[in-house]
């Protein structure tokens, strides 16, 4: 029985992560140039007026949004361009007649794009430290949901590789579907702040879910119980494996 290929995991992971160190600066500044602004306008503009939401300050309350609306983009964006890559190449052939499992495929491509989205969403967390305090209650549940977050979208992010059949369609869902529902899910505000109709609307937004567990690894507290943010994001988890389990299994868009 074939062993684990650890030897062509890791020469896949390093390669992916060699692609990001090529422009580690400008993926490191620029979020921390994002992060900066968006406490400038918002702390400036909104945190002036409301102090703070849940008895949180405004400005803290904002980080862990801020950290998701960037790693879930950047984790579907890195994972998918990981993997069209070698589809658009023609070198997708010999990956698949490479002595690696469909297992070892995923783990090194979604595990070089989850760790390029952990590092960028601590970017963010230090940047926001500059600006404003920040005392995180449950560290341990914060390290495990942003690991937890980043590998689930990155496997998003494969499938949708594997789905897309240019470069414009790998931006179509994290622009047109993936951003806009980060904003309207409580990044910037509690959905308790909104009327009965439309906190009832924005319930059925699965963000919603994520940003409220995340939040509560933070400072114990959220818009939705915890529980149900983990069944959301365990949900997603499980359809994610289930997508990339029948595209190895039937060739999807891999043996044109």
């Amino acid at each position: 029985m074939m062993g684990f290929n650890g030897r062509g995991v890791w020469a896949i992971y390093r390669f992916e992560l060699a692609r990001f160190g090529r422009t580690v600066w400008t993926s490191l500044i620029t979020p921390a140039i994002t992060t900066s602004l968006y406490f400038i306008v918002f702390g400036a503009a909104i945190g002036s007026r409301m102090t703070e939401i849940g008895g949180v300050p405004y400005g803290a309350f904002i980080v862990p949004g801020l950290m998701l609306l960037s790693m879930l983009t950047e984790s579907i964006s890195n994972a998918s361009f990981g993997i069209y890559m070698p589809k658009w190449s023609g070198t997708i052939y010999e990956l698949l007649s490479a002595p690696l499992s469909p297992f070892e495929t995923v783990i090194a491509y979604v595990g070089a794009a989850a760790t390029k989205s952990v590092i960028i969403a601590l970017v963010i967390l230090a940047t926001a430290h500059l600006f404003i305090d920040i005392n995180i209650v449950h560290p341990v549940w914060m390290i495990a949901l942003l690991l937890l977050f980043a590998v689930t979208f990155c496997l998003f992010g494969f499938v949708i590789g594997i789905w897309a059949k240019s470069f414009e369609q790998l931006q179509v869902i994290p622009l047109l579907i993936v951003t806009p529902l980060t904003f309207l899910g409580g990044v910037f505000y509690s959905i308790d702040m909104l009327p009965g109709i439309w906190r009832t609307v924005t319930l059925f937004n699965p963000v919603v879910y994520l940003i409220s567990g995340f939040r509560w690894s933070f400072y114990g507290t959220g818009d939705v119980a915890i529980e149900y943010s983990l069944a959301m994001v365990g949900g997603f988890f499980a359809l994610c494996l289930l997508a990339v389990w029948v595209i190895f299994r039937t060739g999807y868009k891999l043996k044109a």
